[in-house]
């Protein structure tokens, strides 16, 4: 049996969350690659509609200012990621894991070459 005074509690003691250094320069980095493709979006705008005007070398800053902002949205996701990461949200995938989708019922039968009435 079980003595009422020695019960204790079930959950571990609580960590502390701190903004460390790094969460916080991650969190820069978000922040600076939405700003720049914010610009890089206006500006590829604008180069749009001077393009359209017909100066012929708006059209190159047009593609330059396109593919920054695609990189620029695609360094923030990743940096997003990482923060993720970081305050435990999501975990790195372990070597060898495979994904529930990828799984395949082995019980299933084979699905038969054809349509709906062959």
């Amino acid at each position: 049996m079980c003595d009422v005074g020695q019960t204790g509690k079930r959950a571990g003691p609580k960590r502390q969350r701190s903004i460390t250094p790094v969460l916080l320069a991650l969190c820069v980095g978000v922040t600076l690659c939405v700003v720049a493709w914010g610009y890089l979006v206006k500006a590829a705008i604008d180069f749009g509609s001077t393009a359209r005007g017909g100066q012929s070398d708006a059209w190159w800053f047009l593609g330059l200012a396109s593919l920054g902002a695609i990189a620029c949205l695609f360094i923030g996701l990743m940096l997003i990621s990482r923060i993720t990461r970081r305050l435990g949200i999501t975990s790195t995938p372990t070597p060898g894991e495979v994904s529930p989708a990828a799984i395949v019922d082995p019980v299933a039968p084979p699905r038969s070459v054809g349509g709906h009435r062959r």
